[in-house]
């Protein structure tokens, strides 16, 4: 079905495009996939069991309108966010960019969302049916963003079932400065005590960029392990590796997101897997649009996956198509569950 509107579709604006999908899932009109029940994809998270491990990225339900319209699409658990303390526009339009040729993304929204206020009241209003986690960050111009980030945390921590940091949005200047040792240490020393302060146990996530070098995956593992996060979500968008790429719109700025990221990512979580040695759990991010390549992700250390752009150019089934396909893979290897492949690839 979505493969013949397809093109009426990629005739609008993304980001117009984006906003009817939000709209369409709201008053339920995109059917419900009946994704069938499969053991070899479930697996138990934060108390909670999963019937698959294919999540939608933050990025996609930034102001937390459809989480629970998302679970009726199969996904096995929902992020939303980026949200900041205050109501925030982001950049300026246009800001996303489909690079068709590379079933890619480009997008430099910076993090806009309603705030704090606004959000958590509608995940007050209406229960998430499934995991759920909040993506949060500083507003653009905050004057101190270790605050802004504990206020997100104040406001979240009853209301989701673990909190993804965001350190890696390359649409914010200098956010990824936390991705250096001791602005990291510092961040996560904060949340901490704030944990503390709350008398919460809140998992937390962080979500880390693929712009960096193997002396900062070593550094930032370290620094993980020591505050005994939950989850890397590896990786966010890339603002690098544009050269090889075919579409004439490679070179707008922004953060680059689907197919082109695959291969980067995946070497990431295979370097960090070998780092975190199982401690803590890795999400899967980058170029996952078919069961085959979310088998790849399992392989190189994740135990759960995220996807956004794979739905921009596949639709709402994606999720069903990719269990399929995996639950395929997974019976002609005579593998159980996919659990037993988790970092088989070193």
């Amino acid at each position: 079905m979505f493969s013949k509107i397809r093109s009426l579709i990629f005739k609008l604006d993304p980001e117009l495009a984006h906003n009817f999908a939000i709209k369409a899932l709201k008053f339920d009109y995109i059917p419900r996939n009946n994704v069938e029940k499969d053991n070899s994809l479930e697996i138990s998270i934060l108390g909670k069991k999963l019937s698959n491990p294919i999540g939608i990225a933050a990025g996609f339900d930034k102001d937390a309108e459809v989480y629970n319209s998302l679970y009726k699409l199969g996904f096995g658990f929902v992020e939303v966010g980026t949200v900041t303390p205050l109501k925030q526009y982001g950049n300026k339009k246009p800001r996303i960019f489909r690079l068709e040729e590379d079933e890619g993304l480009i997008n430099r929204l910076g993090f806009n969302n309603s705030g704090v206020e606004k959000i958590s009241s509608r995940i007050k209003s209406s229960v998430p049916k499934g995991l759920f986690g909040v993506n949060i960050g500083p507003n653009k111009d905050t004057k101190d963003r270790l605050k802004d980030y504990l206020i997100c945390i104040r406001a979240f921590y009853k209301l989701a079932d673990y909190l993804t940091i965001n350190i890696s949005s390359p649409n914010t200047v200098n956010l990824r400065s936390f991705h250096n040792k001791d602005e990291l240490n510092e961040l996560l020393k904060a949340i901490e005590l704030e944990k503390k302060n709350l008398n919460s146990t809140i998992p937390i996530a962080v979500k880390i960029s693929p712009d960096i070098n193997d002396n900062n995956i070593d550094e930032i593992s370290e620094i993980l392990l020591k505050y005994k996060v939950m989850f890397a979500i590896i990786t966010n968008s890339t603002d690098k590796n544009r050269d090889n790429l075919k579409s004439i719109k490679k070179f707008e700025k922004g953060g680059l997101s689907g197919k082109p990221l695959e291969a980067r990512s995946n070497i990431l979580i295979n370097k960090f897997y070998k780092n975190l040695k199982n401690e803590i759990k890795i999400i899967g991010v980058g170029g996952v649009d078919s069961g085959k390549s979310a088998y790849e992700k399992f392989l190189n250390g994740a135990c759960l996956i995220q996807l956004y752009t794979g739905m921009i150019y596949q639709g709402p089934n994606i999720v069903s198509k990719i269990n399929k396909e995996l639950s395929e893979i997974l019976k002609n290897k005579g593998i159980k569950n996919f659990k037993e492949v988790i970092g088989s690839k070193i």
